[in-house]
This record gives structure tokens, C-alpha cells and sequence, in this order.
């Protein structure tokens, strides 16, 4: 029997490129995480691939001290193991990426982060919105322009599999998508409010190809990922991941049953938004660099730290955005990153200021959550027992300590979260 739709689930429709984990604690004072405690590591990961998830892996660092882990299969049919170094779609950790490349424009004088984007994009984003729209707001996602996902995906509103199905092999071009992005109602007016759009980022390529004279993911091909070090990182050229990966599975909340593979699929939908593929040991090289002055210099850096508040309905601070990167408050102190989420891969990347104490880690199975009359995500043990994996990783036995008391997680998709 079809499943019918719960009110509201078209405001879900839109689940393409983004989904954090925020905290759901109070903050306990700041104390240094303790040492790596590898079984410790490998038994709450380990828990995850218990609780429902297909498979995962799972990167951590303190300074000099690594630990690598996988748990679970790398396609239910086979049983293939997953192995900790295999590529992985992070999805909007691209953003990271891309937002460090119009940083490097700002510090060679090419683009003014306080300019509207009409002085760079006049034809891309015209009239009232192109002078209004800066591009700090388009970096922080305070431009009040649409995500383009719902238009790019349309069943995904209804919702079902049937467009992610008929686009698998689609090219989509940048400006259509932005196209699609512009068509929708704003969501605020431009700076007066937060709201995740992958337009946003689409947009942002767009800029560095236009004062570049070089197409976007080749510019920071050559000038983000190569300086990092990063040795198996890429915007894939065709629809397959080049190396050793997973089979990526999208349940879409129930409505794919059973969960459907989608890790062979052309990236065009996403571009400088989410189409980058890593594995998580270079996602934890990446930030190290970026967070400690190689990718980008102090001032750009404290310009990438700036931050806008993202709240829940009640008013909560969830986490600060800033331009391509975020900020969570853990039990152990304050950490950076971003997360990404593409059809069938989920990725979450944190580090300290200092790039220290790190984490990475990748899903193979999206939206197992099942969804509530108002259409929200409802917990799902998976989402607890990553937490406890995360905060494990990142605060050693203080946060274990803190989530044997009870959930510590729960899904947050940026892009519910209209402000």
C-alpha cells in the first residue's frame, strides 16, 4: 500500500545537500578532551552500524595520535565490508571548500565580501536582489534566496524516488539551477534573517569563475585542494567515484523501501554546493589546513569565523554559521566544520580551532529517519548512537560520561531551519 503523505512533507522536499547533528546538551565547562581510546572508538561506531546504519567510517585525531575505524557493509547484497579509507560524497562540506576559494579573491583584491553580487553576476542575479544581495550573505546564508533543490527534484516534495531516479545521469547547468533558486520566494529579506540554500553556493562558483577566468571546481582543484595536501580528494568528472568506496543508500524517510542505491549519479546537481568526494582521513587534513593558516591567511580566516546565529523555533541557538564553516559548542569545548548530506551519503567534519582534536565521518544510508505529522525527522537510534561516537571522538571519556545518561543527538536538516 503507497504511503501517504504527512502534512507539511512538502517543506521536506528539499533534503539535498545538508544535514548537521547539533548537540542537544547543556554546555559543561571546557575541559581538553582526553586521549584516543581506540576500543572505546571502534565499540560506539561499532553501535551505529547496530542501530540501523548500513555502514561507516570514521577518522579521528589528537595532534599526533590517529585512529581509523569502520563498521557495518559496504553493500547489503554482497556483504562487502567497509574499510576506513574508503571516497565518500561529503555532500555541502563542499561548501568549505569554495567558500575558502572566494576567500583567497578577497585577500588578492578580486572580490569585496560587502559588494552586492550584481557588481560581479549583473545577468546571473539582476535587478533589485543583485544589488541587495552581498557576498558575505550569500556565504553565510543570509542572502533570503531559495534552495533550488524542490525545482530540480520535484517528486522529492510529493514525496517519492522518482526524480532522484530520472536524473541520474542528468547534467544540470549552474545558472539553471540558480534560475530555479531566484524563482522561488525569498525566504527572508536579503541580511535580515538565516536560511540554508544550496543557490547560495551555486552562485559563489559562478563569482570565482567570473573574476577567475577559470572554471570553478578547477580553480579550487588547483588552489584549495592540492595546497591542503589532499591526495584523494576531487570534484568527480563523471557520474562514478573513481576510487574504493560504498554503495550509498537513500530511504528518503520510508518512502524509498527498501532503501535505494544512489552512488552512481552525475554531481551536476550540487557543483560547488556538494559534489565533492574525500575520503575522511584528507576531510580532517583539509580543515587541519584551512583552521591553522595554509589555505588562507589570518584576516580571511577571522572573516570565515564570523558568525550568525542559527535558532530553532523556540529560540535556541543551534550552532553559528560563518562563511562555508560553522560552530558547535561541544561538553569539551568549541569545534569547526561542516556537514553534508547527498542522496544515500551522510558526512560530518569537526575540529578544534587549533585543528587538534578531529573527527570525520562518513553514513551510507540517509534519511532512515520516519517523520511526524508536522513533517520533522524523529529520532532514530542511529542519531544516538553516532552521538556517542562523535562526542567519544571528540571528548574522549568526559563525553562518554555525559551521553550514558541519555540521547545526546538529534537530526537537524539546515535546511528546515528558516529564520
Amino acid at each position: 500500500m503507497a504511503r501517504q503523505r504527512p502534512p507539511r512533507a512538502r517543506r521536506l522536499g528539499a533534503v539535498g545537500a545538508g544535514v548537521a547533528l547539533a548537540i542537544a546538551l547543556v554546555p559543561a565547562p571546557v575541559q581538553a578532551a582526553e586521549r584516543l581510546d581506540r576500543r572505546a572508538l571502534q565499540g560506539t561506531l561499532d553501535a551505529v552500524h547496530r542501530a540501523g546504519m548500513y555502514g561507516t567510517y570514521s577518522a579521528v585525531r589528537d595532534r599526533r595520535e590517529e585512529w581509523r575505524g569502520a563498521a557495518g557493509v559496504a553493500d547489503v547484497r554482497t556483504r562487502r565490508p567497509v574499510r576506513p579509507d574508503m571516497e565518500h560524497r561529503v555532500g555541502s562540506i563542499t561548501k568549505t571548500f569554495t567558500a575558502a576559494a572566494v576567500l583567497q579573491q578577497v585577500e588578492r583584491g578580486q572580490v569585496d565580501l560587502d559588494a552586492p553580487i550584481g557588481r560581479y553576476l549583473p545577468r546571473v542575479v539582476p535587478g533589485e536582489r543583485g544589488r541587495q544581495v552581498t557576498v558575505r550573505m550569500l556565504l553565510n546564508h543570509t542572502s533570503g534566496i531559495a534552495d533550488y533543490i524542490g525545482s530540480a527534484f520535484p517528486s522529492l516534495q510529493v514525496p517519492s524516488g522518482e526524480s532522484l531516479d530520472a536524473h541520474r545521469v542528468r547534467r544540470f547547468r549552474p545558472e539553471e539551477l540558480v534560475r530555479y533558486g531566484l524563482a522561488g520566494p525569498p525566504t527572508n529579506a536579503p541580511g535580515q534573517g538565516w536560511s540554508y540554500s544550496n543557490t547560495n553556493y551555486v552562485i559563489a562558483g559562478l563569482l570565482l569563475e567570473r573574476v577567475t577566468g577559470t572554471p570553478a571546481e578547477a580553480y579550487i582543484t588547483r588552489h584549495v585542494i592540492r595546497p591542503a595536501g589532499l591526495k584523494r580528494t576531487y570534484f568527480p568528472a563523471t557520474p562514478f567515484i573513481r576510487g574504493p568506496h560504498a554503495r550509498m543508500y537513500e530511504n528518503l524517510y520510508g518512502y524509498i523501501d527498501p532503501p535505494r542505491d544512489y552512488s552512481v549519479y552525475d554531481m551536476s546537481w550540487a557543483g560547488t554546493a556538494g559534489a565533492v568526494v574525500a575520503t575522511m582521513d584528507d576531510l580532517n587534513r583539509f580543515y587541519r589546513a584551512l583552521l591553522t593558516g595554509r589555505v588562507i591567511g589570518p584576516a580571511a580566516l577571522a572573516q570565515m569565523r564570523r558568525t550568525v546565529p542559527v535558532t530553532d523555533p523556540d529560540g535556541n541557538v543551534l550552532m553559528r554559521y560563518g562563511l562555508g564553516l560553522y560552530a558547535l559548542d561541544l561538553p569539551c569545548g568549541e569545534f569547526w566544520g561542516h556537514d553534508g548530506a547527498v542522496f544515500g551519503a551522510g558526512t560530518q567534519s569537526l575540529s578544534d580551532a587549533a585543528g587538534n582534536r578531529q573527527l570525520s565521518v562518513g553514513l551510507t544510508l540517509m534519511k532512515y529517519q520516519r517523520l511526524d505529522e508536522p513533517g520533522n525527522p524523529l529520532p532514530h537510534p542511529a542519531d544516538n548512537a553516532l552521538g556517542v561516537h562523535m562526542l567519544q571522538a571528540l571528548c574522549g571519556d568526559q563525553g562518554a560520561q555525559i551521553t550514558a545518561g541519555g540521547p545526546a543527538f538529534r537530526p537537524l536538516p539546515l535546511q528546515h531551519h528558516r529564520r
